[in-house]
């Protein structure tokens, strides 16, 4: 079966996962870090994409963002590959390919941003790089969790919710951290943006399908009967 092309929708959060070929490592230190987050907060700023969070691992690196242009994600994630691999390629003497293909993509409905932040700020302690997420220096849990000031975030509405004051809000994120996501809800992020099925409720895929025109949910397995129908069944 033909894969469905990616879904990438203005006005809406996007869970991106990027990994490298092979598991091979797309960062080999810190001056690398630098570097990408520097090309990515710069091409946000010209494609029109909201940066919200990230983390950058060894061999991956996950980014929640907000286009606000048609077409932003894609050029946004085309760019700065590009020129990233040529630094990185030239840094360290190497020729060819870095990431593993496609970068991966989900939609999110925005009741998920809350929890996809704190799925993000797991992922270097998932990933063996840290003991916790306050001790991993690439990614965005510090800005939000009052330890920086991260001027290229855009803290999303869902995050502001969480108290009048920052001290309220900073206070109340590093609780949710601190208590983490149930693994089915962790399971359910890392699927969505592997597979790239949407995540929401009912009623947010129900009203992507009518917005886009596409499936956002997989069909049901299994083939007709013979001497049935052969409609597609209605999603539930």
């Amino acid at each position: 079966m033909a894969r469905l092309p990616r879904l990438s929708v203005t006005d809406l959060p996007h869970l991106v996962l990027w990994q490298g070929h092979n598991r091979h490592a797309v960062f080999a230190d810190d001056d690398d870090r630098q570097a990408f987050l520097a090309l990515l907060t710069d091409a946000a700023a010209r494609e029109g994409v909201e940066l919200h969070a990230y983390a950058l691992l060894d061999v991956s690196l996950w980014l929640l963002v907000t286009p606000r242009r048609v077409g932003a994600l894609p050029r946004l994630m085309q760019g700065v590959g590009r020129t990233y691999v040529r630094r990185f390629n030239q840094r360290h003497g190497r020729t060819g390919t870095l990431w593993e293909g496609r970068y991966r993509a989900t939609v999110l409905a925005p009741q998920e941003l809350l929890a996809a932040l704190v799925f993000l700020d797991h992922q270097p302690v998932r990933a063996g790089l840290a003991s916790a997420p306050e001790d991993w220096a690439w990614s965005s849990h510090r800005h939000y969790a009052g330890a920086a000031s991260l001027r290229a975030l855009h803290a999303p509405a869902a995050w502001w919710g969480l108290g009048d004051t920052p001290f309220a809000r900073e206070a109340a994120y590093r609780q949710r951290v601190h208590d983490g996501l149930p693994p089915e809800h962790e399971r359910r992020l890392h699927e969505a943006a592997v597979k790239g099925w949407p995540l929401g409720d009912a009623q947010f895929l129900a009203a992507l399908e009518a917005q886009t025109g596409r499936r956002a949910r997989p069909a049901r397995p299994g083939r007709p009967r013979k001497g049935g129908s052969k409609s597609v069944p209605k999603l539930s």
